[in-house]
């Protein structure tokens, strides 16, 4: 694509949550602090909630990499299961053998066999969830149930929620008041401001081996930071749009037209006012198309 026009060796503004081009901007290393504080403490639930697209995974993936060696972790990272499928997903993770072919009974006997065996060699578990508010109500309390087992010190099982804010909405309700309660640590992820949008584009450009000079202008860094809200997600598909059309277009500088027309192709960005959407709509349409047909021969 246009890597070798910039002299990339990859994608410096894919989807997926490398850790490789984890920066450590406010927001995340706060949340990182406060869930390996808290882990530390062998307690309870700790949530970190943020809105799509805020880093809550790549963070995830971090957490799982920096996590001190006595940790064993069971990572489920598709929550949306049944209480019986969660209980076998976890105790897969935590090498409970055959796991997948006992009686219910018997596999929560064998996860806290498993436990105890961990906690007697000097471990402690931690289950991590992401995308945790897509657990069923009756999950959510198989899951309370499992941090009842313990020893008379502590806790056998920690559990990490990671989610969107809809899972703070229905841990209001008077049902999972139990499980509230247990949340003994809580950080909410915000969007980056305008000066961490300039770090993290340059740091993804330097990661994937860009070495020119800075391709955006200080007005398009500003104006980017407005239009994706400072939301990571929006942010790598904008600039990932800019460069292919950059590169359709043979330049090296990008421009004020690109990022337009990168944002009218882009879905739940802070949109232009009508006027300036119809205009920009004719000019987004040509740009793109052109680009695909550079591309790929459409």
């Amino acid at each position: 694509m246009y890597l070798y026009h910039f002299g990339l060796k990859e994608l410096p503004f894919t989807l997926t949550p490398n850790t490789s081009f984890y920066l450590g901007l406010a927001p995340h290393d706060e949340a990182l602090a406060v869930l390996l504080t808290a882990l530390k403490t062998g307690e309870g639930f700790i949530k970190v909630v943020g809105e799509v697209g805020t880093g809550k995974t790549l963070l995830c993936r971090k957490l799982l990499n920096d996590i001190p060696a006595h940790f064993v972790t069971a990572y489920v990272p598709n929550p949306y299961l049944k209480p019986d499928e969660l209980r076998r997903a976890v105790a897969v993770e935590l090498g409970v053998k055959q796991a997948q072919r006992m009686s219910a009974q018997l596999l929560t006997q064998r996860i806290q066999q498993r436990l105890l065996e961990l906690h007697q060699q000097g471990h402690s578990v931690v289950v991590i969830l992401d995308e945790a508010q897509a657990l069923p109500e009756d999950s959510l309390e198989a899951l309370r149930l499992f941090t009842n087992l313990e020893t008379e010190t502590r806790k056998l099982l920690q559990v990490v929620l990671f989610a969107q804010p809809e899972l703070d909405d229905r841990l209001a309700k008077s049902e999972f008041r139990q499980l509230k309660q247990r949340i003994t640590f809580s950080y909410r992820l915000r969007a980056m401001t305008e000066a961490e949008v300039r770090s993290y584009i340059q740091h993804r450009l330097q990661v994937a081996g860009y070495k020119g000079a800075d391709l955006f202008s200080d007005a398009l860094y500003k104006r980017l930071a407005r239009v994706s809200g400072g939301i990571p997600r929006l942010v790598n598909i904008i600039c990932h749009k800019m460069l292919m059309l950059s590169y359709g277009q043979g330049t090296y500088q990008l421009t004020k037209t690109q990022l337009n027309a990168a944002v009218k192709d882009t879905e739940g960005v802070n949109q232009f006012p009508l006027n300036v959407r119809i205009a920009l709509a004719g000019a987004a349409s040509v740009l793109l198309i052109s680009c695909m047909i550079f591309f790929y021969g459409v």
